[in-house]
């Protein structure tokens, strides 16, 4: 029988995970208790089959029973249990964020402020999301986003690291992204700005990446910039990163950025064991002001 322990901090979507895994055949129960677990799971492995595949939703609720997660875990996995540990995170700035338009408050902030809350529920669960098997940090994730990270790791069973990339083409005069973790500048590239007819299309249109793309400098760029990443992917998925917003500016955010982006992700995403999305920050900002 597979078993999977859903767990994570409050606000990072343990909810939207459990119904998506009950949609791709679990067995779900949320909230149980971790001295409830073994009997849960021996009632379900004794059914004759009837359940083979069974999520059981864990969080800080379950208060001091937490101490022993480590006994319940290595006790099924002594039953021959295949049990799969899924944590959900997400940033303190929008966990508080989550909670305050949801006008809900922390499980463990008590009369405090939310943060306090948030910062006695890492400590809680420290523990288990070291034994994680895998994180997936949700603070920039779209709903179809994360049912497309749980479609990899419990439908269709592809290799998976606990990184999700999000490479972003932004314009300089609005504005460096402030999560970036690596900023590349494409202005050396020739500009469609310019050219009568470009102007108001963007890195979507072919007429644009045909012009970005033309000669030899803009696929360079990308060959080195692609030999650079698959370098560093590795190492930063063996240092523990869960996520790298990579950044590619051009003036306005429209033309070079979005063609360079694009091409980017087309390239990383043949064959990728990692989360990958692309953004587009400034595509819809008045195309007449932009570069």
């Amino acid at each position: 029988m597979q078993v999977v322990i859903l767990t994570g901090m409050s606000g990072a979507g343990k909810s939207t995970a459990l119904k998506m895994l009950e949609d791709m055949g679990y067995f779900c129960m949320d909230n149980l208790p971790l001295a409830l677990m073994d009997k849960f799971v021996e009632l379900a492995d004794t059914e004759s089959g009837r359940f083979r595949k069974v999520a059981v939703s864990v969080d800080v609720r379950s208060g001091r029973t937490l101490e022993g997660a480590g006994y319940v875990l290595d006790d099924m996995k002594r039953r021959g249990l295949k049990v799969t540990v899924l944590f959900l995170d997400a940033s303190d700035d929008v966990l508080i964020k989550r909670y305050k338009e949801t006008r809900r408050s922390h499980p463990l902030a008590g009369g405090d402020r939310i943060d306090k809350g948030i910062r006695r529920e890492r400590h809680a669960m420290e523990y288990l999301r070291a034994r994680a098997d895998y994180i997936i940090d949700t603070s920039q994730l779209l709903t179809r986003e994360l049912k497309a990270e749980l479609e990899k790791i419990f439908l269709y069973g592809s290799a998976y690291t606990n990184l999700y990339i999000t490479i972003l083409s932004f314009g300089f005069k609005y504005g460096i992204p402030a999560d970036s973790d690596l900023v590349f500048d494409v202005r050396f590239l020739p500009n469609p700005y310019y050219v009568e007819g470009l102007r108001q299309k963007t890195g979507n249109d072919k007429e644009i990446q045909d012009f970005v793309m033309k000669g030899s400098k803009a696929g360079k760029f990308l060959d080195k910039l692609e030999d650079m990443l698959r370098f560093l992917i590795p190492n930063y998925v063996e240092e523990g990163k869960n996520q790298l917003v990579i950044s590619i500016g051009c003036t306005g955010g429209k033309h070079r950025s979005v063609t360079l982006a694009n091409e980017l992700y087309n390239r990383l995403n043949a064959g990728a064991t990692y989360g990958l999305k692309i953004e587009h920050r400034d595509l819809d900002k008045d195309a007449a002001r932009g570069k």
